[in-house]
């Protein structure tokens, strides 16, 4: 199967739709994608943005799901932004707190406070 994200023309991902390999002429990616976007295009109109998504991120990155965007710079999904702090970091391509986080100690993983702008530090319970 083959999975592939409408956009909207400002690169946010509105849906993600499966479509069958056949329909894709059997293809790996990248040679898919053209031919997906023909079948999408001739099943939901020619007017709709479409980019064929990993669903084990073997390509693009990561996955993308609603809400999220594309980055066509970088040419890679990312992930609605998580926290209003947060700003998109174009050399990175993704979303970047306000505060860099600090090196978390064994044991332990880092959580973001959106309402106090820093990180803190909580017990993994996977590592107890």
């Amino acid at each position: 199967m083959a999975h592939f994200a409408k956009l909207t023309p400002d690169n946010e991902v509105i849906a993600v739709i499966v479509v069958n390999n056949s329909d894709i002429d059997n293809l790996p990616f990248p040679e898919s994608e053209p031919v997906g976007i023909a079948y999408c295009q001739s099943v939901f109109g020619d007017d709709i943005i479409w980019k064929q998504t990993s669903y084990n991120n073997n390509f693009r990155r990561e996955y993308a799901c609603r809400g999220g965007f594309y980055y066509p710079a970088t040419d890679v999904f990312v992930r609605s932004k998580p926290y209003p702090s947060w700003y998109f970091d174009a050399a990175v391509a993704n979303w970047v707190a306000p505060v860099p986080m600090p090196t978390v100690p064994y044991g332990y993983i880092a959580i973001w406070s959106e309402d106090d702008q820093k990180w803190y530090f909580q017990l993994n319970a996977s590592q107890v």
